[in-house]
């Protein structure tokens, strides 16, 4: 029989916490495992908009909760994509659309490809991702991503969602199935002679041991960092962002809501956007060493106009980076505990889900043997790290010039040798699926969206070669069917209402 740990304690609670125990009680919970997660009354969580890609859909399908049933609740709403407006001035690429793809999209996305390649050749051809996917359609349109003729239609999409409610949903899921919860907090971590945690010492009832115990106390790393003294590596000389502020607006226009993340370029970083049925989630990302707090909130509030007016803003810090070993001893860190590069492309919850899948695959085959642990740290350093690589991308490929924030971003000699090795082979016109192949590995985004990036930055050589009348034909084709299958879809707001009303 498979490894189990029979007494597991979760400390922390919010998306994390509560994502890992619902995952945990579902693998482990019949087989054995008694598991608590302990939250401090006192402490509370980061109730900004968040936004995932579509590896969500398959946490809540596997723990068989509808849509009907988790997204009501947390205000949540459909993503079809991201919108890049002004990270670059190239004519013609002053914004671009990052789309997820759908079955749809396969003969028009070989189609952008081959484009891809004519341009590369130094062909004067047009050349644009936002007008070869459906979700891209489906953004301008203000559609949702189910069609009316095909509810389940498997194409890919993520979620906006209030954070804070999302934490209270997955507890109440949770506890319903059986996790303990456990009110109280931490007031000391006690180490024994083998260097696994104990167990803790709390206010209110008193030492809590337990066989594993899963940090997700976020960036205080109560159990990884602060116990057993597991430090981040920085990532600062990557990306230089470690600040943000958070001021939350009233849903623009009557009946219709964005389906779309957008993250707009701005003076010192970039704005999001994030549309909930309530509200709507923005938030100023930037680097405090270019810009201050006051700044940067002055900026964010004059962009937003009237509806951040007498509106509370948040301000966020972290230190970019991640941990060596997630997994220590008998401590798995999860979320913000792990370390935290930046918001761009919402990439956090899937660093959450696939931490979670992955160490309970490997806790069942190993049970603490070093190899697994082993195998585990470099699996998630590897996804952590690819994030980084995609990240990164978009600040190197930004051509602003109004800013020296913009300037050092994009002249950073600072790069992994794998995206070093990706650029170089895009802008010498080698074979860029094979270099990408070579290069990007446990990357949650595929070949296709680099290709939409870099296109979408307009990252070209100049033309050497005069135009070809086929591209040409073949994009404006393409937009024009794509709109017309967009119609197919529920308009976002509709089918919210029809979800919402049950």
């Amino acid at each position: 029989m498979a490894a189990i740990p029979e007494k597991i304690l979760i400390v922390g609670g919010g998306t994390s916490g509560w994502m890992a125990a619902l995952h945990m009680q579902d693998a482990w919970g019949d087989k054995g495992a008694n598991i608590c997660l302990i939250e401090s009354p006192t402490i509370g969580t980061v109730g900004v908009g968040e936004g995932t890609t579509p590896l969500l859909r398959n946490f809540f399908a596997r723990l068989g909760i509808p849509e009907s049933e988790w997204m009501p609740p947390c205000n949540a709403t459909y993503k079809c994509g991201i919108s890049f407006p002004d990270w670059t001035t190239v004519e013609g690429y002053e914004t671009y659309f990052h789309p997820f793809f759908s079955n749809r999209d396969k003969e028009y996305a070989q189609i952008f490809r081959e484009n891809c390649e004519r341009r590369r050749d130094g062909y004067d051809i047009p050349l644009h991702p936002d007008h070869y996917f459906l979700t891209s359609a489906l953004a301008r349109q203000r559609r949702s991503p189910i069609a009316r003729d095909k509810p389940t239609d498997e194409g890919l999409y993520g979620y906006h969602f209030d954070a804070a409610l999302m934490g209270e949903f997955l507890k109440g899921k949770a506890t319903q199935r059986g996790v303990t919860l456990i009110q109280d907090t931490i007031t000391d971590v006690k180490i024994g002679e083998d260097g696994d945690i104990s167990h803790v010492e709390t206010q209110d009832n008193g030492a809590i041991d337990a066989d594993l115990f899963v940090d997700c106390s976020g960036f205080r790393g109560l159990l990884i960092r602060q116990a057993l003294n597991e430090q981040p590596n920085s990532t600062k000389a990557y990306m230089f962002n470690d600040s943000a502020v958070a001021i939350p607006t009233p849903t623009e226009g009557e009946g219709e809501i964005l389906s779309e993340t957008v993250s707009k370029a701005m003076r010192y970083g970039w704005v999001w956007h994030i549309p909930l049925s309530s509200r709507t989630g923005n938030g100023y990302v930037y680097s405090s060493d270019y810009a201050s707090e006051e700044e940067v909130e002055a900026e964010l509030r004059e962009y937003l106009g009237e509806g951040a007016d007498g509106v509370e803003a948040l301000h966020l810090h972290w230190s970019p980076g991640r941990l060596e070993k997630h997994w220590k001893n008998n401590c798995v860190a999860i979320g913000l505990s792990q370390g935290f590069l930046e918001p761009l492309e919402a990439l956090m919850i899937n660093v959450i889900q696939t931490s979670i899948e992955r160490f309970t695959d490997a806790y069942e085959r190993g049970d603490f043997t070093d190899r697994y642990q082993e195998d585990f740290n470099r699996h998630v350093n590897g996804f952590i790290d690819g994030i980084l690589d995609y990240l990164q991308l978009h600040y190197k490929l930004n051509t602003r010039d109004d800013t020296a924030y913009w300037r050092d971003n994009r002249d950073n000699v600072n790069m992994s040798e794998r995206l070093t090795n990706v650029l170089n082979a895009w802008d010498r016109n080698e074979n860029i699926d094979r270099v990408l192949a070579e290069n990007i590995h446990q990357q949650l985004y595929p070949p296709l969206s680099w290709y939409c990036m870099l296109t979408g930055m307009g990252r070209f050589p100049e033309p050497k070669n005069g135009p070809l009348r086929l591209p040409t034909r073949q994009q404006q084709r393409v937009r024009i069917l794509s709109d017309e299958h967009a119609q197919a879809f529920y308009p976002h707001a509709e089918y919210l209402d029809q979800l919402y009303a049950g």
